[in-house]
């Protein structure tokens, strides 16, 4: 073999392990992308662990699962699980323990669907969680999600509003990928929505986040209005946001607890009361 024919064929050899270090490199680049994308590519959901939802301070403000009309002594302070479940077992045939969370994505706060476009109904298999209550008060005034601790009508104290996980991480980075929203009757527009942990937007929905601390109350976490001794049929909904960075396989399997505390502002203030 002459010297240049040798060349030549090292030169080939050379451009095929080239091509094939280039190949590689891109596979590599395609397995990290699909690592970090979001929606769950398999199916093990995530589900809800405990909910409670109660009403922070002050007597002004109550709630319950059933319209009771003006007669605010048969409202309550709380809902809790069990309220949930009755609820559940009467409309759904199930309980939280059967609601599994399967991503889904919304532009508003009340409709859903799935990845390939196809509509997401409530409490279904694999879906979201929604339930409805309805909010009254003594006066007029503005609702508000908030994380300040209150106090009971027996002076006990209630936690302010928190979404935690028992789950060993990382699965417990689910509270990161989750948002609950609160449709009033009678408001037009889009459920106002909360993300715990908020990051960037990644849907046209606005959303907002509660600071850890001391609360101040504006319109960012004005959920809705009440009329005195009028009650407002609210409707909760609780999903895992598909579009989410945070929504990828590491959180699957995995239990959200969440509490909602809330309080009422007389207008034309910014403290509860």
């Amino acid at each position: 073999m002459s010297f240049k024919n040798y060349i030549q064929k090292y030169r080939k050899r050379l451009r095929k392990r080239k091509s094939l270090i280039v190949f590689l490199s891109i596979i590599s680049i395609l397995g990290l992308t699909t690592a970090t994308y979001a929606w769950f590519t398999v199916n093990t959901f995530a589900g809800i662990q405990d909910f409670e939802l109660k009403i922070s301070t002050g007597e002004d403000l109550r709630v319950s699962m059933d319209n009771h009309g003006s007669d605010i002594d048969l409202y309550t302070h709380v809902i809790t699980n069990d309220m949930i479940n009755s609820y559940l077992r009467k409309n759904y045939n199930k309980t939280i323990e059967d609601i599994v969370l399967d991503p889904v994505t919304s532009n508003n706060g009340k409709t859903f669907a799935y990845q390939n476009g196809t509509a997401a109904e409530p409490n279904d298999t694999d879906s979201y969680f929604e339930f409805e209550c309805y909010f009254i008060a003594t006066k007029d005034m503005h609702v508000h999600l908030t994380t300040e601790e209150g106090v009971d009508e027996n002076n006990n104290k209630i936690e302010g509003t928190d979404v935690s996980s028992d789950s060993p991480a990382p699965k417990n980075d689910v509270v990161r990928a989750n948002r609950i929203s609160f449709a009033a009757d009678g408001d037009s527009g889009n459920a106002k929505t909360y993300e715990p942990n908020k990051g960037s937007q990644v849907t046209s929905l606005s959303t907002f986040d509660l600071p850890s601390g001391t609360m101040t109350y504006n319109d960012s976490n004005n959920l809705f209005s009440l009329e005195k001794l009028t009650p407002k049929k609210v409707t909760v909904r609780l999903w895992l946001e598909g579009e989410d960075p945070e929504c990828v396989n590491r959180i699957q399997g995995a239990d959200l607890k969440v509490r909602l505390a809330f309080v009422g502002i007389k207008n034309g203030s910014n403290t509860p009361g």
